[in-house]
C-alpha cells in the first residue's frame, strides 16, 4: 500500500527503530554516576518539591539534543569544523578548549567514582589487597585505553549497560513498593526552587545532568558518524525523543520518585550523604543487597559513560585538527589512549566522589551557554544551514540557553565566596572568560544571524 510523501506509517516506525543510535550515546553519558547521585541529593534534600526540575531537564535535554542534532545534519560536519569554516579558526579553539576542559575534569571525577566503588566492592568481598582505589584507578585506565583505542571496549560497555539497566528497573520496581504520597508529588509539579540557595545548587545539579556542553558537542558527531543527514530527520526526531525524553526521562523520574519517599524518612544528611546510605533506597526491593546493587549500578555507569566520554576530546581536536576521527589513524588512536590513561589521575584526587560529582555537572554547565550560543548563531545563519531555525524552534532554544546560564552562574556566584581557593578562582576565571566568549560572539553575529525566524 503506498503512502503519501511525509505521512507516517508502521513500516517507517519499525526502519526507524531498526536504526536507532545516536543520541542513546548521548543518554549514556547523561544517564552516568553525576545525574544518578544529583536526582539522590534533591530527593533526600527537598522530597518532591523539586520533580518539576526532573521533568524539565528532560525537557530541556530534548530540545538541546535536537538542536545540535539538527546542526549535524543540515551540514553532515561536526560541529568544530562548521565553526571554522563559518566563524573563523579562534571560535573553533574556544569551543575545543571549553569541551577539552569540562570532559577533562569528569574524566578524572567519574574514573575516582569507578576507583572508588571497585575497591569498596573489593573490601565489602574481603580481598583486601585489591581495596585500594589508586591501583583500580590505573587498571581501569589501561583498560579503557586497551579497549578504546583497540575498537574492544564495547564488551565492557554492554556489561555496563546491563548492571545499569538492572539498578534503573530496581528504582522502577522499587516506585511501585515505597510509599509515595501522590498529593505531594503533584505539588512538586509546580516550579517553585526551595528556600535557601541550596535548592537553586540541588535544581541546577538535576539539570545539568541533561544539559550538558559533552551531550551538545558530541551529537553532531554521532549524526556524522552514523552517515546521517536531512533525509534522516524522521528517524533522528524518534532517536532524541526515545532516549532522551522517554528513557532518560524513566530513569530519571524513577531514581528522583524513589529517593524522595525513602531517603528523607530514614534522616539521610544530603550535605554528607555517601553511596551506602543512598542504597537504602533500594532497600524496599533489594533488601540485604542494596547496597552491592547500587554499587554495581554506579560501576555499571561509570564504565558506560567512561566509554563515551573518553572520546569526546578526541574528536573534537581531531575534527579541529583535520585527523581522521578512527582508530585506523594513528594520531587519533593515540589520541584516545592518551586521554584514557590520563584519566587514572582521578584515583588519587582527594574527597568523597558524592560532592565531587556535583562539581562536575556544575563546572561543565559554565561553558555549556557558550556552545548552545554557537549553535543556534550557526542555525541561523544561512549561509551555513539550508533551512534556518522556525520561530519555536529559536524560541526552545533561548529557553534552554538562559536556563543554562542561569544555573551556571549560581554555581560560580557560590564560588565566588572561596575564590581565594585554587579550585575556586579557577572556575571563576573560566567562567569570567566563557561569559565574555559568549557575549562577543553574540554582539558579532547578532546583526547577521539571530532573530525569532520566520
Amino acid at each position: 500500500m503506498a503512502t503519501e510523501t511525509g505521512t507516517w506509517h508502521p513500516r517507517r516506525l519499525g526502519t526507524a527503530l531498526r536504526r536507532l543510535g545516536p543520541t542513546w550515546l548521548a543518554g549514556a553519558i547523561a544517564a552516568g554516576p553525576a545525574t544518578m547521585v544529583s536526582l539522590l541529593v534533591a530527593g533526600a534534600s527537598f522530597g518532591y518539591a523539586l520533580l518539576w526540575v526532573v521533568v524539565l531537564s528532560a525537557v530541556l535535554g530534548t530540545v538541546g539534543q535536537y538542536l545540535a542534532a539538527r546542526l549535524g545534519l543540515l551540514t553532515e560536519a561536526g560541529i568544530v569544523a562548521v565553526v571554522e569554516e563559518h566563524l573563523g579558526s579562534a571560535w573553533a579553539w574556544v569551543l575545543v578548549i571549553d569541551v577539552v576542559l569540562a570532559a577533562g575534569l569528569a574524566q578524572l571525577v567519574i574514573m575516582k567514582t569507578l576507583a572508588d566503588v571497585s575497591a569498596a566492592m573489593a573490601g565489602s568481598a574481603g580481598v583486601a589487597a585489591l581495596a585500594d582505589p589508586r591501583l583500580w584507578g590505573i587498571g581501569w585506565a589501561i583498560v579503557l585505553a586497551a579497549g578504546l583505542a583497540g575498537g574492544g571496549y564495547r564488551v565492557a560497555e554492554f556489561g555496563a549497560k546491563l548492571l545499569v539497566s538492572l539498578v534503573v528497573l530496581a528504582f522502577v520496581a522499587a516506585a511501585f513498593v515505597v510509599p509515595i504520597d501522590p498529593g505531594a508529588a503533584a505539588g512538586g509539579l509546580v516550579p517553585a526552587i526551595p528556600a535557601g540557595v541550596g535548592g537553586a545548587l540541588v535544581a541546577a545539579g538535576v539539570l545539568g545532568g541533561a544539559v550538558h556542553i559533552t551531550l551538545l558537542t558530541m551529537q553532531s558527531y554521532t549524526m556524522d558518524a552514523r552517515g546521517w543527514g536531512r533525509r534522516d530527520a524522521d528517524v533522528a526526531t524518534v532517536d532524541i525523543v526515545s532516549s532522551m525524553l522517554v528513557a532518560f526521562g524513566l530513569y530519571s523520574l524513577a531514581i528522583f520518585l524513589v529517593a524522595a519517599s525513602v531517603l528523607p524518612a530514614i534522616g539521610a544528611d544530603p550535605a554528607t550523604i555517601t553511596e551506602i546510605q543512598a542504597a537504602e533506597a533500594l532497600g524496599p526491593v533489594a533488601g540485604e543487597y542494596a547496597t552491592w546493587l547500587f554499587l554495581a549500578g554506579l560501576l555499571g555507569a561509570a564504565v558506560s559513560t567512561l566509554g563515551g566520554n573518553t572520546l569526546v576530546p578526541p574528536y573534537l581536536l581531531a575534527d579541529k585538527l583535520g585527523w581522521e576521527r578512527s582508530i585506523e589513524d594513528g594520531r587519533y588512536r593515540a589520541l584516545i589512549a592518551a586521554v584514557a590513561l590520563l584519566s587514572a589521575g582521578g584515583a588519587f584526587l582527594e574527597g568523597a566522589f558524592f560532592q565531587l560529582l556535583v562539581l562536575v555537572l556544575a563546572f561543565g554547565l559554565v561553558g555549556t551557554p557558550f556552545a548552545l550560543a554557537l549553535i543556534l548563531v550557526l542555525l541561523n545563519d544561512p549561509e551555513v544551514v539550508p533551512e534556518t531555525n522556525g520561530r519555536l524552534a529559536n524560541v526552545g532554544g533561548v529557553v534552554l540557553f538562559a536556563v543554562a546560564a542561569v544555573v551556571a552562574g549560581e554555581f560560580v556566584r557560590d564560588e565566588l565566596a572561596t575564590v581565594t581557593e585554587p579550585l575556586s578562582a579557577f572556575v571563576v576565571a573560566f567562567a569570567a572568560a566563557m561569559a565574555v566568549a559568549t557575549a562577543l560572539l553574540l554582539v558579532t553575529t547578532a546583526g547577521r544571524t539571530l532573530g525569532l525566524g520566520d
